[in-house]
């Protein structure tokens, strides 16, 4: 009996370290890089490049596109101003005068349309609708 258990714990043991051993070993194979050409080259064209000298910072640099003048920066802005003002005035509140015929559509509302929904069935769906 003492062979017996000995040789199962000491065999078993010998398993789980193999098996640990190669957990480890494809662990460390997931984490390597096969990329060995180094980092990857920038286009010739793109980038900084060093000219050997430092900027001129007395120089203005050019700009991309003409600049606003105040007079197109006032009509701009008058332009948006109307625009939201004209919105504002499509969602204002209409004033409800008549309150007790809101009232009364709302408790007919919802009757009349259940009966809509319930009167119509499709009979490709529902083989006993007529």
């Amino acid at each position: 009996m003492t062979i017996k258990f000995g040789e199962t714990v000491f065999f078993g043991a010998g398993r789980f370290c193999r098996i640990g051993a190669a957990i480890v070993l494809l662990g460390i194979a997931a984490c390597s890089s096969t990329n060995t050409s180094g980092p990857t080259p920038v286009a010739a064209g793109t980038g900084p490049k060093d000219t050997g000298t430092f900027p001129n910072l007395n120089i203005k640099p050019q700009v991309a596109a003409a600049q606003f003048t105040d007079a197109e920066k006032n009509a701009k802005l008058a332009q948006l101003k109307a625009d939201e003002n004209a919105q504002v005035a499509k969602n204002a509140d209409p004033g409800v005068t008549d309150q007790a015929a809101l009232t009364d559509l709302a408790k007919k509302h919802g009757d009349e349309t259940l009966k809509q929904i319930e009167g119509k069935c499709d009979p490709a769906l529902d083989p006993t609708c007529k």
